[in-house]
């Protein structure tokens, strides 16, 4: 493997990684947003009553997610393996 290939390799895992991620990211933010808002309305001010709602929209959305995640994970391997086997 030559080191432009090594480079292809790393930037097509940090771009994985990245889209993996993101769905649930995002859906940690927004919820973590609208409990933030809530609490701010009601002047409640429990710093622990936004993990119970964001653990379960996150969960909810890997369960969602998940084929989408395991494709892109697949994908990713398959090509590293075809590099290393091909020798570039």
């Amino acid at each position: 493997m030559s080191p432009a290939d090594i480079l292809d390799v790393a930037r097509d895992g940090i771009l994985t990684v990245i889209l993996v991620s993101a769905p649930l990211m995002v859906v940690g933010l927004v919820v973590g947003v609208i409990v933030s808002l809530i609490q701010a309305l009601t002047q409640i001010q429990e710093q622990t009553l936004v993990f119970v709602p964001k653990i379960l929209a996150i969960f909810a959305t890997m369960i969602i997610a998940l084929p989408f995640m395991g494709d892109m994970m697949n994908g990713v391997t398959a090509r590293i393996m075809a590099k290393v086997v091909s020798g570039g």
